[in-house]
Order: structure tokens, then C-alpha cells, then sequence
């Protein structure tokens, strides 16, 4: 991962900036989990929010750029190198907390696996 850990693209992923990925749909190691919902090329904070649809009842998960694999811009795919359980059991992403709380995101870049920096 790059300099920016699980919040930063990593190397080699299909990222290029200014790229919409909104409606992209985004593969777990395991199938497909949902389609990009929003997404942030913050630095130190770059994620995407996945509406899950019916998979999970609706839920949204947040998942940081860390997590990409490969960005397919033909077959408008992300996909991640997470397990769908892994993604299931993450904890849900909240617009309101989102919004108003610096540090909601150290809850994902934990359960992750790295600290927020």
C-alpha cells in the first residue's frame, strides 16, 4: 500500500484521478457485493461507501482504497481483496456519523487492520 496505508490506492490498481466511479460494481474475493454508492480521493481518507442492495437489506459499507485490487474501467468493476463476510460483518456505514466526526473513519481503517494516520 502506498504512503497513505489502507486511506491511499495502492500501486498498480487501475487508479487514476478524476475517474467517476460512481455505479461501478465491486467484486469481493468471493463475488459481487454491490455497486459504488460514493466515493473520496481525499488524501489520507480515499474510500468507497458500496450500497449492498438486497445482499445485505440495503446496508452501506465503507471500504478504503487500501482494500482495491484492480479498478476495471471497461467492465466498470472494483474489485477488492476482501471476502464477502469480511465485508458483511464490517461495521455499517452511517451518513450522519460520516459526516460529522473526524475520527469515524479509525473505526474502518481497524477493522481493516491499520490505523487511521
Amino acid at each position: 500500500m502506498g504512503e497513505s496505508g489502507i486511506w491511499g490506492y495502492g500501486q498498480g490498481v487501475g487508479h487514476r484521478e478524476g475517474i467517476d466511479l460512481t455505479g461501478y460494481k465491486v467484486e469481493a474475493t468471493d463475488g459481487a457485493i454491490g455497486k459504488i454508492d460514493k466515493h473520496s480521493e481525499d488524501v489520507g481518507a480515499s474510500h468507497l461507501v458500496v450500497d449492498t442492495g438486497v445482499w445485505i437489506f440495503g446496508k452501506h459499507v465503507l471500504l478504503p482504497a487500501g482494500t482495491i485490487r484492480l479498478i476495471d474501467t471497461v467492465e466498470e468493476k472494483v474489485y477488492v481483496d476482501r471476502t464477502k463476510e469480511q465485508i458483511k460483518n464490517a461495521p455499517e456505514f452511517d451518513r450522519a456519523k460520516y459526516a460529522g466526526e473526524s475520527d469515524y473513519l479509525e473505526q474502518f481503517a481497524r477493522y481493516y487492520g491499520q490505523p487511521h494516520m
